[in-house]
């Protein structure tokens, strides 16, 4: 018998077993684990920011680079992120994106000053920015082509939806109950689980045709944008004709163009310029770059109003936010129901101006302002707006490119959105601390001088909004055929 077994042993050594691919559901678990980090990340530390201030000693402006600092890095490098996971591999960079994210959540929440929990929130963007493009892109190779790779997107959809629509309330609920620290601190154990389960659980695998990574693209752009966002910041203390504002205004202009050129000569841009020889492309972008500027910032001073002047706990004012986001989603849903019907540009500009009335409405706020006067109707309104006028945009943009550059305009959409929303709360921003020192200063309580500041910044989001409701007009009529 020892004989006959001798033959088998060394066969089974010299003979490898191909790897048993984990269930499907463990893959899906693994990636929208990680997209709901990226999102609820988003929106988590609106309603911390009057603890945060607080406790770290933030400016009135200072405070806004808490979540600039996260939008900027998240849509600067988002676009090199993509294209990391066909270099290095989709695992491979699931798990950089994912680990460098839940490092810098440990050293947000640990933070002892501004510039460190800033500094945390920056790296917890570029670590999102190499993680979200990532699960998709795992789900779609992971997934055959048909009704189980809808079912996933379906998932991953409502996943990512559920991440926005839980920041509010998780933000509120961990701030009340422990500490604004936990807002981030709760991504550690939850990260560092899905960093085991997605070691476990990935396989790897690589784009067809893997490109070099335009590394001076992404720090350009980014830096270009911070800088224009420091300068903007800089004008309420000191001026915009100051050194201290002009010379990062400028700066961030020059870098800025620095970039088109690198873009221009590289044989593999970040972002290639052609796209914006599309018309589709560059409306859609403009029109996302101005409506983001608004968008983006009213869940920002809602959480200050509801907080610093009307003195809502976090957990309420997390609980405020419920029916904002059940308002975008229906807008989202209801958007493409119509667009069977209705000229999408007709649907989109609808959208844009019932968000407008919404921010104007929402402009109206008053020191003794209630919940049903002067908040649940103009959220809804907003938020229902912002859902019809995003989708048709986003159809109409998609709709003018070939399949190979499908996945590169999607990208450029968000970003355009996100820096829109970084550059605008900044304006914003500059612009409520402009009017809160003002009506300090002229006797104002406290509470109707917050009122006025944050009133002013929602009336100057409802100009940016119309101004790219009024773009629309630039979108051209969406081709039914497929792209070529």
């Amino acid at each position: 018998m020892l004989g006959q077994r001798s033959p088998a042993g060394p066969a089974r050594n010299l003979t490898r077993r191909p790897k048993r691919a984990a269930p499907a559901w463990a893959v899906l678990l693994a990636v929208c684990a990680g997209q709901f980090l990226v999102v609820l990340d988003v929106s988590v530390v609106n309603v911390a920011l009057p603890s945060m201030r607080t406790a770290l000693g933030f400016g009135e402006t200072g405070q806004q680079w808490v979540v600039n600092g996260y939008a900027l890095a998240f849509a600067g490098f988002l676009l090199l992120g993509g294209r990391a996971a066909d270099l290095f591999g989709r695992k491979a960079t699931f798990l950089t994106g994912l680990g460098l994210f839940t490092a810098a959540s440990l050293a947000g929440g640990l933070a002892q000053s501004p510039w460190m929990l800033i500094t945390a929130r920056a790296i917890q963007g570029l670590g999102s920015a190499v993680l979200a493009p990532t699960t998709l892109s795992i789900l779609t190779t992971s997934f055959p082509e048909g009704p189980e790779r809808t079912r996933a997107i379906g998932t991953w959809t409502a996943v990512g939806a559920g991440g926005g629509a839980a920041g509010g309330l998780v933000g509120g609920l961990l701030t009340d109950l422990l500490s604004w620290r936990w807002v981030l601190l709760v991504n550690v154990p939850i990260g560092a689980l899905v960093l085991v389960g997605a070691a476990l659980w990935l396989t790897e695998s690589r784009g067809a045709a893997a490109r070099r990574l335009d590394v001076p693209g992404a720090l350009l752009v980014t830096g270009g944008v911070t800088a224009l966002a420091y300068g903007i910041a800089e004008t309420e203390s000191h001026g915009w004709t100051s050194p201290v504002s002009l010379g990062p205004l400028l700066g961030g202009l020059a870098v800025l163009a620095l970039f088109t050129l690198v873009e221009a000569r590289t044989a593999h841009p970040l972002i290639p310029l052609r796209l914006f020889t599309i018309r589709s492309v560059a409306s859609a972008n403009t029109v996302l770059f101005t409506a983001g500027a608004a968008t983006f910032s009213v869940w920002y001073f809602l959480s200050l109003y509801m907080q610093q002047v009307l003195h809502y706990s976090p957990i309420r004012a997390g609980l405020s936010f419920l029916p904002h986001t059940v308002a975008i989603i229906i807008g989202s849903k209801l958007a493409p129901r119509l667009m069977g019907r209705i000229d999408a540009r007709v649907i989109a500009a609808v959208g844009g101006a019932v968000a407008v009335a919404g921010v104007v409405w929402q402009s109206r706020i008053t020191a003794d302002g209630t919940f049903l006067g002067v908040i649940l109707g103009p959220g809804i309104l907003t938020m229902l707006g912002a859902g019809l006028l995003l989708t048709p945009v986003a159809a109409i943009a998609m709709s003018g490119v070939g399949r190979g550059d499908q996945g590169l305009v999607s990208g450029l959409l968000n970003t355009s959105r996100q820096l829109g929303g970084a550059l605008g709360l900044t304006v914003l921003a500059t612009a409520a601390a402009s009017r809160i020192a003002s009506r300090a200063s002229g006797g104002a309580s406290p509470g109707q001088a917050l009122s006025d500041g944050y009133g002013l910044a929602f009336l100057i989001g409802a100009a940016f909004l119309a101004v790219g409701t009024c773009l629309i007009v630039l979108l051209p009529k969406p081709d039914p055929r497929p792209a070529p």
